[in-house]
């Protein structure tokens, strides 16, 4: 296996095609990297702007430029020594009429021979959820009417632009009263019309409608329209059923992604249907022009493991491929699991013992507390988000499971539901995984402690009901007389404990409890640990030895803000003191811009303390407070931010109940603070510079380690300079390729060099010395060792030191920490004069070694210690090699 030594993520779309990948790829060449992470590239809904809504597996997007021009990028990556890692979506597909298994199966209903695609309850009619109203209403107001789709070759019942096609035994009905040749020749097309065959009856349809003037007939259906009884008899007879939007939440027949009801749930777990919906990419795998899979939410699957030993089998052992799992702290990825580590958002996670300054972080919390008169700790206002999402955004999906669990234990739905509540609010991780009944050791004691945890809350007979539906869920007692029904309800639990942890925690709480937004990130946690470098070396170890090809991310198209935004919330709470003292000046100073609504003032403390903190967090460090049109334009950009927290929070406005009133208050709140207040602007700019600086070196220090612990580095597009980006769909711009692309890996750099710094300059050189050194010594850095090392002296604190060391070759990381303080301590001082005696002490086999600093590219000597003012001299980050 070809394990990459690094990767690249591309987001296609948005201006993003293969050609203009193909012209990239010197440039990555360039800056080293080794393999481009491609996101999904089959064809999506039209307008998609990320390709996760599929719409045909095993076509890959015209937009884009197709087979030949994904083959081509391939081509051109290998003649450069590059490999192509696939982003592929088997989880869930766009319940959308552009997806043809999806409309065989609107027109079809259950026969449809993709009817056993998607994950879709046929007790039932199939929902369709994509009306602004109740179809009764839409019906009565004339939005729906009968028409003939002569493109796709139906009749249709059409909504607006959507044309729903109508299985073809209702023809005779809808053309019961036309007399005229072609009503007649459809509908007894119609009668004989066989979903085995429906590409011949189209194509027959198509036929007629091109040999024949269809407009009476057409005006004709339209008219029939207008008799609301017979249009809903119509609607009545049709194996799927028209809805509104807003009733998507109170259950569908199929399983969404996700709240998603336009996406849905693929049944890979079935042979036929993985066969068919990985045709495409198997053939790109095995041709060699995909050297790697990136799996999306492998979580969602019925079964993960079962899913991945099929794809590894499908592929051969030598394709890397990782997976979209966010890990709880402590938990590892499935041993049975063949694949290389996941996409690393614990990586991130990781980042924040080793830079968070606990002090500073009480400060800000000590505030937070008495702005909002916080009463609820951190798990219950965690239990808050969960029960709203339980009962109100997966209501459905709950009821099911209720009414499933009542038929398998014979209890009533009552004791039920309030047994399967407190289990599913309990639940501390995204799923467990047993298969027809089979469990891991670890997810039995997971169970019993979800089990204990819950135990007070219920009463008796509840907790009865709980402890059965565990042993349900462990696979206890399984019969044949509802085996299979034990298999349902158990994937189902495990398929919903997911989306459940993930809208709950990252979708809703990260956007109410605001005190810190750098902790408020994609499997992150929102109370830190206390151990700092202790504790951030621990999980280093554990990377080393868990999941050493694994993806370093930092920064993804799905991350809450960009690495460098989130390096310069490090430097804030560095700051944490002065930076209330801003807060309560900016606060009182726009006083007079906050109104007063029913619920409470807008913007509320909190939301004004969410405001400034992402004020400073993305403010480009190279906006002119003059530049009226850069201001407005970051404006803007904020404020699509702030109607996405404010809606995600769901506390005041939703995005399915949407308080224009609110929204709108606090938007105008936030223009007169950035456009109308010209003095605010300028003091804000001029204040934050200190938080600026310390974010950017902080940016530097989290580069190299992530280009030199264990993992792979993954590099988001644009984010190899400097990522301030808010979140999706902010951080799926494109980034300034132009600007990036005249990077020379071999240009002399000056670590001093302010504008450097900023401009990202440094931050792009550190990564292209960074991955020059990976791929000079790959086995290093995958498979070396991982050595925390300690500094001693007066600046000890500042320092991050850890060495990699395979056979002979060694490389000594060191990143300084909390740079707001180092520049407060250091002013007047040299850097000889600040660092002083500080020293990194080195174990006794290196003592003798001699050294080369990458960066800076001097020669180091040896000895038992190396003095901190030898090695920073004008760096605030230092990689030394040695091969001795």
């Amino acid at each position: 296996m070809r394990v990459p030594v690094s990767t690249y993520r591309l987001q296609f779309r948005g201006g993003m095609d293969f050609d203009r990948a193909i012209g990239l790829v010197p440039y990555l060449k360039r800056l080293g990297i080794t393999h481009l992470y491609a996101a999904p590239v089959f064809a999506a809904t039209a307008g998609s702007t990320h390709g996760y809504d599929v719409t045909d597996a095993n076509l890959v997007d015209p937009v884009l430029g197709g087979r030949d021009g994904l083959e081509q990028l391939a081509a051109t990556l290998k003649a450069e020594g590059l490999g192509l890692i696939l982003d592929i979506v088997p989880n869930h597909m766009a319940a959308s009429l552009e997806n043809p298994w999806w409309r065989s199966v609107i027109e079809w209903g259950k026969a449809s021979r993709y009817g056993h695609y998607f994950d879709i309850d046929w007790s039932q009619r199939l929902t369709l959820p994509f009306l602004g109203k109740p179809f009764e209403q839409a019906v009565a107001e004339g939005e729906i009417t009968l028409t003939l789709d002569r493109e796709n070759g139906v009749l249709a019942i059409r909504y607006f632009d959507s044309f729903y096609p109508v299985h073809p035994s209702t023809y005779p009905l809808v053309l019961e009263e036309f007399t005229d040749p072609l009503a007649e020749r459809l509908a007894d097309l119609g009668r004989h019309a066989d979903a085995g065959a429906e590409e011949d009856f189209h194509a027959a349809v198509r036929a007629l409608c091109a040999g024949n003037d269809c407009e009476p007939l057409i005006a004709a259906l339209n008219q029939r329209a207008h008799e609301p009884q017979f249009l809903m008899s119509v609607h009545d007879l049709q194996p799927y059923r028209l809805m509104s939007w807003s009733e998507a939440a109170k259950g569908l027949s199929y399983r969404r992604f996700f709240e998603i009801a336009g996406l849905v749930g693929l049944r890979v777990e079935a042979e036929d249907v993985f066969a068919d919906a990985h045709r495409t990419i198997l053939e790109l795998v095995r041709s060699g022009h995909v050297d790697g899979l990136r799996i999306d939410h492998v979580d969602g699957l019925a079964d993960p493991a079962g899913y991945l030993q099929r794809l590894r089998h499908s592929v051969g052992k030598d394709v890397f491929i990782v997976v979209e799992k966010i890990l709880a702290p402590g938990e590892q990825l499935p041993a049975d699991w063949p694949v290389q580590g996941s996409t690393g958002y614990e990586f991130i996670a990781a980042q924040v013992p080793a830079f968070l300054d606990l002090e500073g972080f009480i400060t800000l919390r000590q505030t937070y507390n008495q702005l909002a008169g916080e009463t609820l700790s951190i798990p219950e206002r965690m239990r808050e988000a969960k029960l709203r999402m339980i009962r109100v955004n997966f209501a459905g999906e709950v009821n099911a499971l209720v009414k499933q669990g009542r038929d398998l234990l014979g209890l009533d739905e009552e004791t039920i539901c309030r047994a399967l509540e407190e289990l599913l609010l309990a639940f501390p991780r995204y799923r467990t995984y047993s298969v027809q009944g089979e469990m891991s050791s670890s997810d039995h004691h997971l169970l019993d402690q979800v089990l204990a945890a819950i135990k007070t809350r219920l009463d008796e007979t509840a907790a009865d009901a709980a402890w059965s539906i565990v042993d349900l869920l462990k696979g206890a007692g399984r019969f044949e007389d509802h085996r299979v029904a034990d298999d349902i309800f158990r994937c189902r639990f495990q398929q919903l404990t997911g989306p459940l942890m993930a809208k709950s925690l990252e979708d809703t709480l990260f956007f109410r409890h605001v005190e810190f937004l750098a902790l408020n990130e994609v499997g992150g946690e929102l109370e830190p640990d206390e151990g700092g470098l202790d504790h951030f070396h621990s999980l280093m170890r554990e990377r080393r030895a868990t999941q050493p090809f694994g993806l370093s991310a930092s920064s993804t198209h799905d991350t809450k803000r960009g690495e460098d935004a989130r390096a310069r919330l490090f430097a804030l709470a560095e700051d944490a003191g002065r930076f209330v003292s801003l807060f309560q000046r900016w606060r009182e100073t726009n006083r007079g811009t906050v109104q007063v609504l029913d619920g409470g003032p807008a913007p509320d403390p909190e939301l004004e303390w969410a405001i400034f903190q992402a004020i400073i967090a993305h403010w480009p460090a190279e906006l002119d407070v003059e530049d009226r049109e850069g201001v407005a334009d970051f404006t803007e950009r904020l404020l699509a931010f702030l109607e996405k927290s404010m809606r995600e929070a769901k506390l005041r406005t939703d995005w399915n109940d949407v308080n224009d009133v609110f929204e709108s208050v606090v938007k105008d709140h936030v223009r007169s603070l950035m456009l109308d207040n010209h003095a605010f602007v300028r003091d804000v700019s001029e204040e934050i510079r200190p938080i600026i600086r310390g974010g950017l070196i902080n940016g530097l220090s989290l580069t190299a380690i992530k280009l030199t612990a264990p993992g792979i580095p993954d590099i988001y597009q644009g984010s190899e300079g400097i990522d301030l980006s808010f979140v999706d769909p902010d951080n799926r711009r494109p980034p300034a390729f132009s600007a990036l692309s005249e990077f020379d890996p071999v240009a002399p750099v000056s670590w001093n060099d302010r504008k450097a710094l900023e401009a990202g300059w440094l931050k792009q050189a550190l990564v292209g010395r960074g991955l020059a050194l990976r791929n000079e010594r790959p086995d290093l850095f995958l498979r070396g060792d991982y050595i925390p090392l300690r500094c001693e002296g007066r600046r000890m604190r500042h320092v991050i030191a850890f060495a990699r060391r395979h056979a002979e070759q060694l490389v000594v990381t060191l990143a300084c920490r909390w740079p707001v303080a180092m520049t407060r301590d250091g002013e007047g001082l040299k850097a000889d004069q600040f660092w002083g005696d500080t020293r990194l002490a080195l174990p006794e086999d290196m003592h003798h070694r001699t050294w080369s600093e990458i960066l800076s590219r001097r020669s180091v000597a040896g000895g038992e210690a190396l003095l901190m003012r030898d090695l920073m001299d004008g760096q605030t980050v230092a990689i030394l090699s040695s091969d001795e």
